[in-house]
């Protein structure tokens, strides 16, 4: 018998869940881990340059379904890689672009949305 590496959600519900955090939050961030702990380095890095620009913004846990989270984000912004940034429903990418937006100054102005 084989069992999945995950006990986490099915395709259907993680492609919902990614389809209505990017719908109806301004800045929504999908990371590895939580905003109190997170689990990987570039989300950690990730999060706090959000931070330092804004005070309320969304994140998603993708660790319970990681392989289907990776799909259904992989729709929406042709990337595979965790964590992910979206402001107002379009893809901003990952924590590489998130550091290069803030080294050229242009971070806060995209993360306060249109």
């Amino acid at each position: 018998m084989d069992f999945p590496p995950n006990q986490g959600l099915d395709q259907d519900e993680v492609t919902e869940r990614v389809d209505a955090a990017i719908d109806e939050n301004e800045v929504v961030l999908f990371m590895k881990g939580t905003e109190l702990m997170p689990q990987c380095g570039y989300s950690r890095k990730a999060l706090g340059l959000i931070s330092q620009h804004r005070e309320e913004f969304e994140t998603v846990d993708v660790l319970d379904s990681l392989d289907e989270f990776r799909q259904a984000l992989s729709a929406h912004s042709g990337w595979e890689t965790i964590p992910q940034t979206y402001v107002d429903g379009e893809f901003v990418g990952g924590s590489d672009i998130l550091e290069e937006l803030d080294e050229r100054g242009e971070l806060a102005e995209t993360l306060a949305g249109e």
